[in-house]
Formats: structure tokens, sequence, C-alpha cells
């Protein structure tokens, strides 16, 4: 009988050390992947969530993905950890925003590997703002270091089964703006800053701060 854990794992973290290589130098430590099933992201950032037990203390980021919509292209669940990938970037090198905003350094970093930043999913949508997704760029980098695993033989081979994943409910939940702004209220709300004008983002996702949607806001 297959190690399921240890496949799965083995996929993500081959496939973090090959884009870690080829798509920024190396240079990125060594994080803790974890799969976070949630009807709102796909997977989210959040730095130093992990602490050792050793007398050192030492602190680890965290890349969480949504098994929940593996059911997707594979270069798809592949272009999600990139995404994350490119938060964990601007946490080392880069300068984040507060709140989990997606700012212009974040979006340049993103078309640089070649995932186009939009808070649509589409072409037109807007580059930066709380809620981002992206669109992979055909023959960019990501495209081609992505192509190269897959006809290596690289596959996530499990997905979680949302008819029985059932995330437990919450009367409350914290939404947050990238100015700072933070309120509660329920799940689903679609909260504007009036100051800012942007829509608040969900602070479910234990406020990490890399999230991608699972659901962007309709185009137009």
């Amino acid at each position: 009988m297959t190690a399921i854990t240890a496949e799965q794992y083995a996929a993500l973290q081959r496939a973090f050390d090959h884009f870690n290589a080829t798509l920024f130098g190396g240079t990125l430590p060594q994080v803790l992947i974890t799969f976070q099933r949630s009807k709102r992201f796909k997977g989210y950032f959040s730095p130093e969530r992990f602490e050792s037990l050793a007398a050192s203390g030492e602190r680890r980021h965290e890349i969480a993905l949504n098994p929940d919509v593996f059911d997707r292209d594979q270069a798809k669940i592949l272009s999600t950890l990139v995404h994350e990938m490119v938060h964990l970037w601007q946490e080392e090198f880069g300068k984040r925003s507060r709140g989990g905003y997606h700012n212009t350094e974040w979006a340049a970093k993103m078309k640089a590997v070649g995932l186009h930043p939009s808070d649509t999913g589409a072409p037109g949508g807007k580059e930066t703002g709380q809620r981002m997704t992206h669109i992979i760029v055909t023959d960019g980098p990501f495209d081609r270091e992505a192509a190269k695993l897959l006809a290596d033989g690289i596959a996530i081979a499990w997905k979680s089964d949302v008819r029985k994943a059932g995330a437990a409910k919450k009367d409350k939940v914290a939404y947050a703006c990238g100015c700072g702004t933070k309120v509660w209220g329920k799940p689903g709300l679609r909260v504007i800053c009036g100051d800012c004008v942007e829509l608040l983002a969900s602070l479910a996702a234990q406020q990490g701060d890399g999230v991608e949607l699972a659901q962007p806001r309709a185009a137009g």
C-alpha cells in the first residue's frame, strides 16, 4: 500500500525546490508546507507560523495549500504554490504591506516569474489589492518550468473529498484592509473600507499574509 503522506509531500517538496532553484535563484528558505481546507482560498503564506521544539526555538514560515481544489489542472495547483512562494520572497527580500494587501512589489515579482496578477482571475483585472489570484503566462518562466516538472512525472496525486470536508462553522470572522482597518462579522460578508474603497479580506486563514482566493470577484 502506498504511503500517501510521503507521496504527497515529496511531490510538493520537489516542486518547491525546483521552483526555488529556477525562478528564485535558490534564495528562498525552506518552509513547512501544510494542507488547509477552506471555501475561501486556494492557498496562503503565513510568516514564522512554526517554532521548533528544540532549544534553539528556530521559527519557520508556512505555505498552506487547499486540497479541496486539487481537482484542478496540475499546473494550476503548482501555480498556487509559486504564488505563495512570491509572498515568501517578499517576506525575505522585500517589503510586504500590512493586512495581507498585495502591493506593487509583489505584483512585479509575480510577473517576473510568469504569473500575471489579477483580482478577477481574468485578463484586465486589477494587479494589486486585498483579494488577488493570477493568470499563468503562456510560455512564461513558470509555464516552462512547470512543464518540465510534469514531463518528468511529478503529480499531486490526492485531493480531499469536499463532500466530507465539512469545515466547522464560525459565528464571526475577522476582516481586514491593507490600511489596518479591522472589523468582525458573519462569514461571507463583503465589507468595503470607507477610506481605501477596497474590499476587506477575511482573516479566517489564521491571518495568513498571502491568500490566493478560491473564488475571485466576478469580472467586470
